[in-house]
């Protein structure tokens, strides 16, 4: 009996060990076929970075031609931004007065992405050019630097904005600045921009539509909360 207990304990070892190894053998492969996918995948970033860059420099000319077609309408850049559903909030009215001197909306966007204003001389800031650059830092997360606002005497936007702000909440506590200067100089949270992020996805992409029909996203979501609230009183009367 002893030695039967003996062989069956080492034949559960055997397999024990046997199944060890598999396991390891496994994890190892899995490893390797990890790394082909990882090389892949950062094959793919390259070439897909390479594809952005070649097309970015197809899409200059364009950019400029819509530009310059731009330009001849009146308050086209201000009428984008102010009437937009996801930032109108952020403009007071003299933020819209100064804003009618906006001229063009240039946006560059390679590794890092670049936001350019230029503006028609007018009373507030001595600047032609207004930039901000979002880019990731040496850690990989997401910061951001802009352009000193030169305010002329008495006319510094920011500062009124943000008194307006403390007088009708001094509760609040960070939240996206209020006034579209005041965006030049918060760098607190470059990862969440909702300004930054309409600018990269709507007002740069297709201006145009902002222009003439801002709402668009609005209509959208209403015509899906409408379908939403039809199908729950479907199925109340079901």
């Amino acid at each position: 009996l002893l030695a039967q207990a003996i062989k069956e304990t080492s034949a559960s070892a055997g397999l024990l060990k046997k199944g060890e190894k598999e396991q390891q053998e496994a994890t190892e492969h899995i490893d390797e076929v990890q790394n082909e996918i990882d090389r892949l995948n950062e094959q793919a970033s390259e070439e897909i970075l390479k594809a952005e860059q070649k097309y970015n420099k197809l899409h200059q000319p364009f950019f400029q031609k819509r530009s310059e077609l731009i330009a001849k309408i009146p308050d086209f850049g201000v009428t984008t931004f102010v009437d937009h559903p996801q930032v109108s909030a952020l403009f007071g009215e003299e933020d819209e007065e100064a804003l009618h001197y906006l001229t063009r909306v240039k946006v560059t966007e390679f590794e890092d992405i670049k936001s350019d204003f230029y503006f028609d001389e007018h009373p507030y800031f001595e600047n032609k050019i207004l930039s901000k650059e979002f880019h990731l830092n040496e850690s990989g997360d997401p910061s951001s630097k802009s352009t000193e606002i030169k305010w002329k005497s008495g006319k510094e936007l920011m500062k009124r904005s943000s008194q307006m702000q403390n007088k009708a909440s001094k509760k609040r506590q960070h939240e996206e600045p209020e006034g579209f200067f005041t965006w030049f100089t918060d760098h607190s949270d470059a990862g969440a921009d909702d300004l930054g992020e309409v600018i990269k996805h709507d007002s740069w992409p297709n201006p145009l539509q902002c222009y003439l029909d801002p709402d668009t996203d609005d209509e959208e979501g209403k015509g899906e909360d409408d379908d939403e609230e039809e199908e729950g009183l479907e199925a109340i009367d079901e």
